[in-house]
């Protein structure tokens, strides 16, 4: 079964680990906010791991209250997987078959390639490799503060022509909240749990520094992206293990 429709649209789906709703609503973030509206979703899981493996299924963030696909997941999917689970109802954007959304892209002709800067998408690791091996090329960089070395490795594999499936996991978002060139050190984590004194305003302040950041560096990937002649463009602010469960969800497709 081939795609139903929306057939040679080319997908970039970013994820900005462990963002805070509230972080990114404050944050001055004009490229990741002229995606599309913000919306305070529920993310599939509470940590990297589980999210992912989640949305890599279809299982986006979501506002139950809602009955708009995309938005809402059990109203229609962003990424349907055809033959699991409720067979849909035609509302879904795209409809796949595979173990997971990177295969039914790559059955569809689609390049894949990704890049994930959190740990669990380390592939040395059998849970890395659950989340990575899906991919034809995909770069970890084996720390959470490398976005500029994500985006040049990504760059090259953007300028070949033909339908893509391009996946960003960011983490400068995430504990430590640290970015290249930050004037604090990398080595102090405000968010250790269990600690006893109170970092709430070092945690809100550096998350928000760190997104800031990645807009600037990620204003760039967005034009290039653009300028393909189609395009989905999605981004989603997962919950982290030490992060309110809420998550924000955007979608946007250019005429």
């Amino acid at each position: 079964m081939s795609v139903p429709r929306q057939t040679r649209d080319s997908v970039l789906f970013v994820t900005l680990d462990s963002c805070r709703y509230d972080t990114f609503a404050a944050a001055r973030a004009p490229a990741l906010k002229g995606v599309g509206p913000l919306h305070k979703a529920q993310a599939p899981s509470y940590y990297t791991y589980g999210s992912h493996a989640a949305m890599f299924v279809g299982f986006t963030p979501g506002l139950a209250h809602l009955r708009q696909p995309v938005l809402n997941p059990k109203f229609g999917k962003l990424f349907k997987l055809v033959g699991g689970g409720h067979p849909g109802k035609g509302t879904e954007g795209y409809a796949l078959r595979g173990r997971n959304i990177v295969e039914g892209f790559a059955r569809e002709g689609f390049r894949t390639f990704g890049t994930g800067s959190v740990g669990w998408f380390d592939p040395a690791t059998p849970t890395g490799r659950h989340l990575t091996e899906p991919f034809g090329a995909f770069f970890y960089p084996g720390d959470t503060w490398s976005l500029d070395r994500q985006l040049a490795w990504l760059e090259p594999r953007l300028r070949h022509p033909g339908n893509v499936f391009c996946f960003l996991n960011v983490g400068e978002t995430h504990v430590p909240y640290w970015h290249a060139g930050a004037p604090w050190d990398r080595a102090d984590n405000p968010c250790e749990p269990f600690q006893s004194a109170d970092r709430a305003q070092d945690c809100r302040a550096r998350q928000r520094a760190c997104l800031e950041f990645v807009d600037g560096r990620l204003a760039p990937c967005w034009r290039r992206f653009r300028t393909r002649r189609s395009c989905s463009a999605a981004t989603t602010a997962i919950a982290g293990a030490r992060t309110a469960s809420g998550s924000t969800a955007s979608a946007t497709r250019p005429p």
